[in-house]
């Protein structure tokens, strides 16, 4: 007789919600504890158990005075279960058709905008391409009081050893703040200068250096816009003060040492959001790898 005349005994699936009640269980160490991270009371995490012993037809736990212990039935189950789930949840995470997830915010300054944005979200929708990106490009100051707001999850912006460091705050690269700007300025008795309103890290440099030096200076172009600050540099109304890597990405020319104080090295700092999911990690250390790279 030929197999296929032999009646097919029929598969039976573990239900996921089971297994995942299940090792929250075994994880928290009992029901009570396992019903705050699951969110279901404690006679219906009951009453799943009972139903994943009638699925299996085998005692999971057994009762030691007080505490529930896991029976050699229990004991096995376990890293199935921690297995299936975790392939249940890469599955979902990768093909499954969930609703639109929430955006990831991030704000930064536009030297990093104009430099390593283009790279990092290349790489990160390779990971990612599901997510969503919310990019908000601005000051330093203004973006940290939006972080501060919960406005944003993660910045990358300029500073300063001591500002405000804590628990989401690291330093993922160092810079050195430069003069831009034409040669010519320099041969004027007072410095022109072009600068973004305050707060602005570089203006507060910029006027403290030269203040320090006691060279003689005068705002010509003040503006609370990037763009209109760059175009008074590269038109030639006045020096500026920003970091190398503006200076180099935007074309500008940096003036000679020696001529104008030396300013300050600046840091770049991350600043991230705690408990954030997944991606939004992924998303902070490839902009941490691409400043450091530079």
């Amino acid at each position: 007789m030929s197999n296929t005349s032999l009646p097919q005994r029929m598969a039976r699936n573990v239900p996921t919600e089971l297994l995942r009640s299940f090792v929250a269980i075994v994880e928290a160490g009992s029901m009570a504890q396992a019903t705050e991270t699951i969110f279901l009371t404690q006679s219906a995490l009951s009453l799943q158990m009972k139903r994943l012993e009638d699925v299996l037809q085998q005692k999971l736990f057994r009762r030691d005075g007080r505490k529930l212990v896991l029976t050699p039935a229990g004991e096995e189950l376990v890293a199935y279960a921690r297995q299936l789930l975790a392939l249940n949840d890469r599955i979902m995470h990768k093909l499954g058709d969930v609703s639109e997830p929430e955006p990831i915010t991030i704000g930064m300054v536009q030297d990093f905008a104009d430099t390593i944005l283009p790279d990092v979200l290349a790489r990160f929708r390779l990971e990612h391409p599901r997510c969503r990106l919310t990019v908000r490009v601005g000051g330093s100051a203004e973006l940290l009081e939006m972080f501060d707001r919960s406005r944003l999850d993660i910045v990358l912006c300029l500073g300063q050893h001591g500002d405000r460091p804590n628990s989401s705050w690291r330093i993922v690269g160092h810079d050195r703040m430069v003069w831009i700007g034409d040669p010519s300025v320099l041969d004027q008795s007072e410095i022109p200068l072009v600068l973004l309103e305050p707060p602005c890290r570089f203006r507060e440099a910029a006027l403290r250096t030269l203040a320090k030096a006691r060279r003689d200076y005068r705002i010509v172009l003040e503006t609370p816009h990037l763009p209109a600050m760059r175009a008074g540099v590269r038109s030639g109304l006045g020096a500026s003060c920003r970091t190398r890597r503006f200076a180099t990405s935007e074309g500008l020319s940096i003036l000679p040492t020696g001529i104008l104080p030396e300013v300050p090295e600046i840091e770049t700092i991350l600043v991230q959001r705690n408990g954030l999911p997944e991606a939004a990690q992924d998303l902070a250390e490839l902009l941490a790898q691409a400043t450091a790279d530079q």
